[in-house]
């Protein structure tokens, strides 16, 4: 098929584009090669250079529709990827968030409804984040959606989620796709918005639409120099660069790591569904790994050093823990992950050891969140 990949040049998309190329797909990439991802010299970066004369290649900021509807015209299936990503950044760089992950989108949704196509799937790629705490059970009431964590409790070193109704400790549970949807940032509302947007316009217009929401995905590729690109990269350089960890809260906070072959074969089963509805797939791998347990692991790994500290910081719009249900995608797609987390950590530190050494930023990140508030 040929299949157009927005932010194809991207972690994810790099790895997806060249398993599509290698299929047997006619791939084009739209990438705008941001320097945040990409380094001060975007064109010699692995993650463009991975794809360089395998596919068709455009250089553009998803906006300029008169470089996006030529492409689409010959286009049967699209994958939305273009995103800026980052809970923390997005809280305070909300215009240049705000236009890329929803504006963006809304531009490629112009040029489906106005420009003739052949176009029969969109896939866009949503984040867990849409969740915000996800699902508890709490042991008097039952199931819950738990809000925001209030700051009060936080500073007391509360750190678990209590019920709402009766105050007790809520258990954590893995949240399906019926869950309610609670925003805790920017970014996550921005994926809402998106979600929004893709299931109204694709009914509107024909086109069936799948909405992947992600969870924390990671591997081989992904960027050491972006400090909002998440921990197992960020512990990584602290721990090379022979820096201590500061781990927030006290370090029981949890997520769902999932490889990123999973990943590409996840959205590669998504463009293949022949379902003519819009549907919505968690994407993980159903178990969850604690902060902790990562940083004490990495620091093996990369025999170091360096000290850790659980310091019981916080930062706003953090959420406590999270695990997918992932039923509904291993019945309707067939998926099944694959990789587990520990041959995936074993394939990704072994391919860091391989990397340059650079400083990712990461302390600045944190001043800077400090500064506005959003780290305490």
């Amino acid at each position: 098929m040929k299949i157009l990949i927005t932010g194809g040049a991207g972690f994810i998309g790099s790895h997806l584009s060249v398993e599509l190329q290698k299929q047997g797909h006619e791939v084009t990439v739209i990438d705008i090669l941001s320097p945040q991802i990409h380094g001060k010299n975007p064109e010699d970066s692995p993650l463009f250079r991975s794809i360089k004369d395998k596919v068709n290649f455009v250089r553009s900021d998803i906006r300029n529709k008169e470089i996006l509807s030529p492409l689409i015209e010959k286009t049967e299936v699209v994958i939305h990827l273009v995103a800026e990503t980052g809970t923390g950044q997005s809280m305070y760089e909300i215009e240049r968030y705000t236009n890329v992950n929803v504006v963006g989108l809304a531009c490629l949704l112009d040029c489906l409804a106005n420009t003739p196509n052949h176009v029969k799937k969109l896939v866009l790629s949503s984040s867990r984040a849409v969740y915000g705490e996800g699902k508890y059970q709490c042991e008097k009431d039952g199931f819950i959606y738990p809000d925001a964590r209030k700051i009060e409790h936080l500073k007391q070193g509360i750190f678990e989620i209590l019920c709402p109704k009766c105050g007790d400790k809520a258990r954590c549970v893995p949240t399906d796709e019926q869950s309610e949807l609670k925003p805790q940032s920017l970014y996550a509302l921005n994926k809402r918005t998106q979600e929004e947007l893709v299931s109204f316009i694709s009914e509107t217009i024909g086109i069936p639409s799948i909405l992947l929401r992600y969870q924390n995905v990671y591997g081989p590729g992904q960027s050491l120099t972006n400090p909002y690109t998440g921990i197992l990269s960020i512990f990584s350089t602290q721990l090379r660069l022979g820096n201590d960890l500061n781990i927030f809260e006290d370090g029981q906070e949890s997520r769902d790591f999932v490889y990123i072959d999973d990943v590409v074969n996840a959205t590669i089963l998504a463009c293949m569904d022949k379902t003519f509805t819009c549907q919505t797939y968690n994407v993980g791998s159903g178990e969850r790994q604690t902060v902790l347990q990562i940083a004490e692991l990495l620091k093996t790994a990369y025999q170091s050093k360096s000290k850790i500290t659980v310091s019981g910081n916080f930062r706003i719009g953090d959420i406590r823990h999270n695990i997918a249900n992932i039923s509904a995608i291993k019945k309707n797609l067939n998926f099944f992950p694959r990789v587990s987390f520990k041959e995936g950590i074993t394939k990704y530190v072994d391919w860091v050891k391989g990397e340059d050494l650079n400083d990712n930023q990461y302390q600045k990140s944190l001043e800077e969140m400090k500064k506005r508030g959003l780290l305490q």
